[in-house]
């Protein structure tokens, strides 16, 4: 932006030159150029997966001509390499978490169904290497969180011993990420599946590697575990699964419960596409569809909605 363009006048182009010195200063230029475009951010989704294959660089430019930014966020190694991979073609608006989802733990006590839309030829399950792990967080200055890590019972053993074992292992695991995210400084992306009550009890109980910053991803819970995670500090992030009928859950009423400056929006593309949209591969243009129906419930102006949630996204990835 050339606010002294050598067209104007010698005393214009020298204030015009004060000005855009004034706004280039530390925590003023994003605010600056936030007035001038309504942007969005997609904080969660998985262009670094297979479904993406053959065309995440149309997809992204699309984004990126649609002022979208996105985060891809890896779920295993592979995943999480190829997030890095994707974000270091772009010098804005693209960037990559790293870590290993709990469901791809290399446990030994379940068998879970290959994901062909996630992975190509890799076994899905994976010991957890944290040294390999640092090293590709970094790699890029590109990676700017931890995730998605956490808990997810969807799988799990039949026996109660095998049960406990399973636990234990994705517990230990959850650990390890989150001594990583701390040690090197960074958010943390939490996936949760039918297992908030020991995702919060492992927090509560390690409260010395609680993180500073936190998402709750996906959320999908009541309204009494929503406010666990905010007394700890943390964002909730809501996708197209709002649109959805779940029993026992009430997601006008959690949307309308956390406050404007803890909400981040997200696709988890290519899953969780709005039911409107039909069966169709979900992507982060279609953010701006969560977008609009959570600035409803809330009752507030679609422009400031996607201007708080641009903000808490810088803020929590720590780009502002």
């Amino acid at each position: 932006m050339d606010i002294y363009s050598s067209g104007l006048p010698k005393h214009g182009r020298i204030l015009g030159k004060i000005i855009e010195e004034i706004i280039n200063l530390p925590g003023l230029k994003a605010g600056f150029f936030k007035c001038f475009s309504n942007m969005l951010f997609d904080t969660h989704c998985h262009l670094n997966f297979r479904a993406f294959r053959d065309d995440y660089d149309a997809v992204i430019e699309k984004c990126l001509e649609k002022k979208i930014w996105i985060v891809n966020v890896g779920t295993k190694y592979e995943t999480s390499k190829k997030a890095i991979e994707i974000a270091d073609k772009y010098s804005e608006g693209v960037f990559a978490a790293i870590g290993l989802h709990p469901i791809h733990l290399d446990t030994g006590l379940v068998k879970m169904k290959i994901d062909q839309e996630e992975i190509e030829f890799k076994s899905r399950e994976e010991s957890f290497d944290y040294q390999k792990y640092k090293e590709l967080a970094q790699s890029s200055n590109r990676v700017i969180a931890i995730g998605e890590i956490g808990l997810d019972y969807y799988w799990r053993p039949k026996t109660k011993k095998k049960k406990e074992l399973f636990k234990e292992k994705q517990r230990s695991l959850f650990l390890e990420q989150l001594k990583l995210a701390k040690e090197l400084k960074l958010p943390v992306i939490l996936h949760c599946r039918m297992a908030h009550y020991d995702l919060i009890e492992i927090l509560l109980e390690n409260s010395d590697l609680l993180p500073q910053k936190a998402v709750a991803h996906s959320f999908v819970g009541t309204k009494e575990e929503l406010k666990k995670y905010l007394e700890f500090g943390f964002y909730i992030g809501f996708n197209g699964i709002i649109f959805k009928d779940i029993p026992g859950i009430n997601f006008k009423e959690v949307i309308d419960y956390v406050p404007l400056e803890r909400i981040l929006i997200e696709t988890d593309a290519p899953y969780l596409t709005p039911p409107f949209l039909g069966n169709e591969r979900n992507t982060p243009l279609n953010v701006i569809y969560v977008a609009k129906e959570i600035s409803n419930i809330k009752k507030i102006p679609f422009d400031k909605f996607t201007e708080l949630t641009t903000e808490n996204a810088r803020l929590f990835f720590g780009l502002a």
